[in-house]
């Protein structure tokens, strides 16, 4: 438990009781300087009383002082101040973001390095590198679609996941609707502010039970955004076909339903992207990430600072001061 007072807090508040003394030391103070005035006159002596007072013997009570502000510090420094943690306004927490990886075969083709796929699997692994503070799932599809990593803060255990992902794992084909579903089943209980999909293909959807609009239109029913990336270079790509005679290379037109894509991205209030290379791709993982700063804003608590070391300081130095003038201008007063 921690007592707020001002600017700090205190980490152990009972030790302030202690700041009582200090009124008590004084009184005390005050009572023996009134007892050591000599209260018997002699004659002879009045003209003592005009001796000038020196700066000396004010000298010693300000040395007191400096002691008892001394004390204070140190009784300061046992409740063991902290600055107040402070709150402040974040835009890169609270966000639970599904990948949905498409990985038919034509994401072998060889127009980004050093293939779709590869090239596709290391930047979402940069990308998931830098959302230490969100949860993070992983849906691949194809002909069919499952979840690959549920949502998870472990992100050494995802992007493990996500490498282990190949091509060929589950039936050939494009069911782009089936990999918003799966997506969306992983987001809808989910409690986060904020909560995205990022769609990775290739193709057009030739596959599946659930169309893509309407899977669109389930996503945007439960507040979901869906950030839509056509994934291929424009024009044709070199794609590896295997042949009697070994891999030999053959171009394709990369075949991308962008009408689809942008009209996923508008039904849920997402955005649709192409990358055409790897740069491209981590170029748009940047911007989707700018997008969700501009649409949530979540407070964050900043870690406690002990401040005991200034207290600590300026007690003693106080004491050091008082020592060397008790040694250096007051050793001839008693």
């Amino acid at each position: 438990m921690m007592l707020l007072m001002g600017q700090y807090s205190f980490a152990y508040p009972g030790f302030l009781w202690l700041l009582f003394l200090i009124p008590a030391m004084v009184a005390w103070y005050v009572y023996r300087q009134h007892r050591n005035q000599a209260s018997l006159q002699v004659p002879g002596f009045q003209w003592l009383g005009d001796v000038p007072v020196t700066f000396r013997h004010y000298l010693r009570h300000i040395l007191f002082a400096f002691r008892m502000v001394a004390v204070a510090l140190l009784i300061v420094v046992l409740a063991r101040p902290q600055t107040h943690d402070q709150w402040e306004e974040l835009q890169t927490e609270g966000i639970d973001i599904v990948i949905s990886l498409d990985i038919s075969s034509s994401m072998l083709a060889e127009d980004f390095r050093p293939n779709r796929m590869e090239a596709a699997r290391e930047i979402a692994a940069e990308f998931i590198a830098g959302r230490r503070n969100d949860r993070i799932g992983l849906v691949i599809f194809s002909g069919e679609s499952f979840t690959q990593c549920p949502l998870t803060t472990d992100h050494a255990v995802l992007v493990n996941l996500l490498r282990d992902v190949e091509i060929g794992m589950i039936e050939d084909g494009t069911a782009i609707g089936m990999g918003i579903a799966t997506a969306v089943n992983r987001l809808r209980d989910s409690q986060s502010q904020s909560r995205i999909i990022i769609l990775l293909t290739d193709g057009v959807n030739n596959r599946g039970a659930i169309d893509p609009i309407t899977a669109a239109d389930i996503a945007a029913s439960f507040g979901i955004r869906v950030y839509t990336v056509g994934v291929g270079s424009r024009g044709a790509a070199p794609f590896p076909v295997q042949t009697p005679y070994g891999v030999q290379y053959q171009n394709i037109e990369a075949d991308i339903d962008e009408e689809v894509l942008v009209e996923i991205a508008a039904i849920t209030g997402g955005s649709y992207f192409r990358a055409t290379d790897e740069t491209k791709l981590t170029e748009i993982y940047a911007e989707i990430e700018e997008l969700e700063k501009s649409r949530i804003e979540v407070r964050h608590f900043n870690s406690t600072r002990e401040e005991y070391r200034s207290f600590a300081l300026l007690a003693g130095l106080l004491l050091l001061c008082e020592w060397l003038i008790r040694a250096l201008w007051l050793r001839t007063i008693p």
